[in-house]
């Protein structure tokens, strides 16, 4: 019966431990495919990614690496990093931000659906 005992927790923990990885490094193609709309350019360097939130859509967490993105739309978000608070941003049209990497969640509190492109930069190999 011990044994039993035994085995079921150590199933249980390894569940958890399973689904607290891919809660914290899911990638957001995967976590949010009605979000991130589509792959607009991938190569050993970069990924470039179209994104579009409507009023109240909310991406799960997801992981990037370092990233830039850039606003196609005017919009207001609130984006939650891992361990941290919550974040009102107002994004502008033509507005672009750099971001190192993480671990968040986006809402979209605005009114109006925005749009935009999202570039993930990758590690690169420096020659000798």
């Amino acid at each position: 019966m011990k044994t039993i005992k035994m085995i079921s927790m150590s199933l249980l923990f390894g569940f958890f431990m399973i689904l607290s990885a891919n809660v914290s490094a899911q990638d957001p193609m995967t976590a949010a495919p009605n979000l991130y709309k589509k792959v607009l350019l991938e190569n050993d360097k970069i990924r470039v990614m179209q994104v579009e939130l409507a009023p109240g859509d909310i991406t799960p967490w997801h992981s990037h690496p370092d990233h830039f993105v850039y606003a196609l739309t005017d919009g207001k978000m609130e984006i939650t990093d891992k361990g941290k608070q919550p974040v009102v941003i107002e994004i502008k049209a033509g507005e672009a931000m750099y971001l190192t990497a993480t671990t968040h969640m986006a809402k979209n509190i605005g009114e109006t659906t925005l749009k935009m492109v999202v570039t993930e930069l990758k590690a690169t190999k420096t020659k000798d």
